[in-house]
């Protein structure tokens, strides 16, 4: 087994006298897709949010490559390759595509932007945007206003902004919610492809799309973790059964 990209040892999450997480482990390898799943106020959500740097932790320790980055900013986090989206759509509606994409590759420079001089003079950055674009499949919309685009390829525009910044490991927050069957089946297939370039952990109520995509599962409740292992390892423990994945039609992600 390739060696964790990250790992998250024993991570909590206060809100005054309201305990997020507690106790939360996890890992994840390149190439895996790692499924976080669990009912209503789990701690999922959360989670992502402390590891993309959006929340600080309480206690606990987060490595990437084995840099302890429980501190840093998220921009930073970014920068060394760890990129995410949101459960709302979250693009620059009033710019087009590649423009959206432009401007996620343009953080990644390594010097300040020329104020008097055009942006798609980046060659470089153009670059990026353009291959971000195509990975999703997005590149015959380059030039659409992501405000008309439907929501699943705002979705898939999101994804591609985060591949413009050339992360190593992607944080998705319910990529998939919201979606019609054929809009659903395009993007697990998106997402298989990703992975197999980075490593993916991912939050998502669909458990159709879940057991389609993971190669490791991990269920949490009341921010705590349950279980994880293999999917079906998961699928046929008791206490999981119990907790989740017979009521798993009521949860959101």
């Amino acid at each position: 087994m390739p060696e964790p990209v990250l790992k998250a040892n024993g991570l909590t999450k206060r809100f005054g006298g309201l305990t997020a997480l507690n106790d939360v482990s996890l890992q994840l390898a390149p190439g895996e897709v790692h499924a976080l799943i669990g009912p209503n106020g789990a701690g999922k959500s959360t989670l992502i949010n402390v590891l993309s740097g959006d929340l600080p932790p309480s206690a606990g320790s987060i490595r990437f490559h084995g840099l302890e980055i429980a501190r840093y900013s998220p921009d930073q986090r970014s920068r060394l390759g760890i990129g995410r989206t949101y459960q709302q759509t979250n693009v620059f509606a009033a710019f087009d595509a590649l423009e959206n994409c432009r401007l996620a590759a343009q953080s990644r420079e390594p010097h300040p932007f020329n104020l008097f001089r055009r942006a798609d003079s980046y060659r470089s950055v153009t670059e990026a945007a353009k291959k971000a674009l195509a990975a999703v499949g997005l590149d015959h919309r380059a030039t659409t206003v992501a405000g008309a685009l439907s929501h699943g390829e705002q979705r898939q525009l999101e994804i591609a902004m985060s591949l413009a910044t050339e992360p190593q490991v992607l944080l998705l927050d319910e990529p998939i919610a919201g979606m019609g069957a054929e809009e659903s089946a395009h993007m697990i297939r998106l997402l298989r492809r990703i992975a197999q370039g980075h490593g993916v952990l991912l939050v998502e109520h669909d458990m159709d799309a879940v057991f389609a995509l993971a190669t490791v599962l991990t269920v949490m409740v009341n921010g705590c973790v349950l279980a994880s292992g293999p999917p079906e390892e998961i699928r046929s423990n008791p206490e999981v059964q119990r907790a989740y994945l017979g009521s798993a039609e009521n949860a959101d992600g």
